[in-house]
């Protein structure tokens, strides 16, 4: 059984994943923190959590205690029948000795597991079922308690605000979007478009130039030149005000090992970041914006595919340059398929070549992956 501590330490883990719905993590992760951490404290063997959508299915569906080869032979995602139809139609908990002797139980696909005694919970906001949240095979002999289903609710209580949040994020997001675009638009309209089409009369005046005139020609070519400078100058300060806040307000070093600590604390992977010396006082902005995106990136791979147990981060300054490494103890993965099933890596190369670096991904014997990015400091 979970002491009061271990207890009071998940439950505090749970409430900081719902209040980190942000960019940096998604409604469907806080949602496997909460069915990880449920799991865990009621000492079950499996836990779901499903959010239906109006197709019949569901939007959301995360679980514990089933592996990738067991949903994999399983098939798709449950549809909205059977006992959980019942509790998204009913919006009350159940708790059973046996699931399979329950007259709302259906069927269950051949390769699904054996699921006997069963406690869920509806997740609820005002009256609006939301999701569930269930609980199957309790390890402790005896069932599930009135207890259990009392901390069962809770975590329903913080699946319901993590979806609130979620869905006020994702609103406030687009409206965000849209305002940035609109901005972009007049800063690119009033600061660019009016050197674009000086520049296209200027090379067009060269054009016809050239064969009558080829020294004023010459001139106009020089013009067009300089013009282009300065367009993509403009250009350059619009996409510098796309520069994250948090490294304005926390700098490079304080950020990642926020963003490090914040995964750790919601993965069951064990995640470090190293700071081996000291940053330059001033580094350049696009070296900052390359190792912060193309570490969020790596890490995101690693702790969804990687299966591994420890992940570090490791910062290095060596004189003129600054060198990211992303370290993972994993299963390593074929570079080919990687690429094939868009783990960014094309971005990430991209970062580094934006930043005038170098970007790479090796294996880490005697298992696991070594992403390495190389920026000038």
């Amino acid at each position: 059984m979970v002491d009061e501590d271990a207890r009071d330490a998940v439950l505090h883990a749970v409430s900081s994943a719902v209040l980190a719905v942000t960019r940096h993590l998604s409604a469907r992760e806080v949602l496997q923190v909460i069915v990880r951490s449920a799991a865990r404290l009621l000492d079950a063997r499996y836990a779901a959590l499903g959010v239906p959508d109006d197709q019949g299915a569901f939007a959301e569906f995360v679980a514990e205690g089933i592996s990738d080869e067991q949903w994999e032979a399983i098939g798709p995602t449950p549809r909205q029948h059977g006992m959980l139809g019942a509790m998204l139609r009913e919006g009350a908990p159940v708790r059973l000795p046996d699931l399979r002797r329950d007259p709302r139980f259906e069927w269950w696909p051949k390769a699904h597991p054996v699921l006997k005694d069963f406690l869920g919970v509806p997740i609820v906001d005002g009256e609006q079922v939301l999701g569930i949240i269930f609980l199957a095979n309790k390890r402790t002999p005896g069932g599930f308690t009135a207890a259990d289903e009392e901390l069962l609710t809770l975590f329903a209580a913080h699946a319901a605000i993590a979806l609130t949040n979620a869905r006020l994020y994702e609103r406030s997001r687009e409206l965000t979007v849209i305002e940035e675009r609109t901005r972009m638009a007049r800063e690119l309209h009033d600061a660019v478009t009016q050197k674009l089409f000086s520049l296209r009369l200027t090379a067009q005046a060269a054009a016809a130039l050239l064969a009558t005139h080829p020294e004023r020609a010459a001139r106009e070519l020089d013009q067009v030149q300089r013009l282009a400078g300065e367009a993509l100058a403009e250009l350059r300060a619009v996409i510098v005000e796309l520069r994250p806040a948090e490294l304005d307000r926390h700098g490079l070093v304080e950020t990642l090992r926020k963003h490090v600590a914040l995964l750790d604390r919601l993965h069951p992977v064990e995640l470090t970041f190293t700071l081996d010396g000291a940053l330059p006082r001033e580094l350049p902005e696009a070296a900052e914006l390359a190792v912060l995106r193309v570490a969020q990136e790596a890490l995101h791979n690693a702790v969804r595919h990687a299966e591994s147990c420890t992940i570090q981060v490791r910062l290095t300054p060596t004189g003129r340059h600054l060198v990211l490494e992303i370290i993972d103890d994993g299963k390593g993965f074929d570079l080919v398929d990687a690429e094939s099933r868009g783990l960014g890596l094309a971005s990430m190369r991209e970062r580094a070549l934006s930043a005038g670096g170098s970007f790479e991904v090796a294996g880490n014997p005697p298992g696991g992956t070594v992403v390495r990015l190389v920026v000038p400091a």
